[in-house]
């Protein structure tokens, strides 16, 4: 095929649809992103929670999302993707603005009303319910609305703009935080999914295809949740995998408090956590083409290795330029785990049980930053504010890695037993 011809059927290879749904992916996440950069000092700095607190609401705000998006995807096929986007950015606006608003003057009888963590655990959960439907109708409608011929070019572009709003959404959190406010940081959050709620109404048609298949019954979705969630090694392997994203949001939940407090209080903490998806833009196909060949099991071992490692460039020398180099290599490390872990999954999903297993894949990212919440508060608790050695966090965060990594080569010798045992 020529390259005109090539570039032709791309051109007319995605319906409108398709466009529409991953532009407001890169919005949904330059909003979840910039709010997640911003959190941790706004509860601890604005609204003067203790380090440990600030720590694990920032987990809860990460690790709800991942687990609702087990459940996201069937709600979202009975809604139809049109109102469950819709729904979905109309709960973004409504959340990012409260939690911006948690001083203000006009929210002070809720304030007085109940005690002030209650009132902002209950906001941070909200955002999990609008992320939670945003994700399977984008990755549906991907699907949906692409020819078969330009499908995987379809899910690059997916992947390539959900990078870009991951690093945009840090890069703009720090310029609002050091010119106007921390608050004015969820303002735009705000805004920005406001504006993808209306393009949805105004622009987007539901996708449908000749000859698709009837929705699933509850029932049956059910019964698909209980034969996966009864597949003991399964989950054995994915609470250990769950060690990975411990370690790894720790560069949202830590990170900009530790490198505010003990290495540098004028450093724009949430441009900084930009390095990670901006490594990941850079290096996705030269990554891809190295590992191109080696077994999938094998990638999320040296995946979970390599971000494991990378926290003690921390330990060698506290600085902003390491904080940097710390990010990109963790951002490797995610790299080669990533695409090999969904490859894994995939593969091993029974015919008629994909769509649960995939959704169960996101379980470990959300157990790691609700578990990660709690440990990353007690280490920056314990080792900065009580021992006075900061330096020990990023020991202990390397430890969790290293450990996952030496916990899945444990595992593939003596547990494993699937379809993939060559993957």
């Amino acid at each position: 095929m020529t390259f005109s011809s090539r570039f032709h059927e791309i051109r007319t290879g995605f319906e409108r649809s398709f466009w529409v749904a991953n532009v407001s992916e890169l919005f949904e996440r330059l909003s979840y992103y910039a709010a997640f950069a911003s959190l941790p000092r706004y509860l601890h700095e604005s609204l003067n929670f203790g380090v440990e607190r600030a720590s694990s609401l920032a987990g809860l705000f990460g690790g709800l999302v991942w687990f609702l998006a087990v459940f996201g995807g069937a709600l979202a096929d009975r809604m139809g993707f049109r109102r469950a986007l819709s729904l979905a950015y109309l709960i973004l606006t409504i959340s990012y603005f409260l939690l911006g608003s948690i001083s203000s003057p006009w929210l002070a009888p809720v304030r007085d009303a109940m005690p002030l963590v209650v009132l902002v655990t209950l906001i941070l959960m909200l955002p999990a319910l609008g992320i939670a439907l945003v994700k399977p109708c984008v990755v549906g409608t991907t699907a949906r609305a692409s020819r078969q011929s330009v499908r995987s070019i379809g899910y690059s572009i997916y992947y390539t703009l959900v990078n870009i709003g991951g690093a945009l959404g840090p890069l703009l959190a720090g310029w609002v935080h050091k010119h106007l406010s921390v608050e004015k940081v969820f303002g735009m959050a705000a805004i920005s999914v406001f504006v993808m709620f209306l393009a949805v109404l105004l622009f987007f048609k539901e996708p449908r295809r000749s000859g698709e298949q009837q929705t699933e019954s509850l029932g049956h979705v059910a019964r698909n949740f209980l034969a996966v969630a009864s597949n003991w090694r399964f989950m054995l392997f994915l609470i250990i995998f769950s060690g990975y994203y411990i370690a790894f949001w720790q560069e949202f939940i830590i990170l900009p408090i530790y490198i505010h407090d003990y290495v540098n209080t004028n450093s724009n903490t949430e441009a900084l956590l930009a390095w990670d998806p901006l490594t990941v833009i850079a290096l996705q196909l030269v990554v891809s083409i190295l590992t191109q060949k080696m077994p999938a099991f094998r990638g999320i071992m040296l995946g979970s290795l390599i971000s494991g490692l990378a926290w003690l460039l921390l330990v060698l020398h506290p600085s902003v330029t390491m904080a940097v180099a710390t990010l990109i290599v963790v951002a490797i490390g995610e790299l080669t785990q990533q695409p090999r872990y969904y490859e894994y999954i995939s593969r091993l999903a029974p015919s008629g049980q994909q769509g649960t297993y995939m959704g169960f894949a996101f379980l470990p990212i959300g157990i790691g930053s609700l578990v990660g919440g709690w440990f990353g508060g007690f280490l920056i608790h314990h080792f900065g504010e009580v021992v006075h050695r900061p330096a020990l966090i990023w020991w202990s965060v390397s430890g969790v890695g290293v450990a996952t990594a030496g916990l899945l080569w444990m595992y593939d010798r003596l547990v494993r037993r699937d379809q993939a045992e060559t993957i």
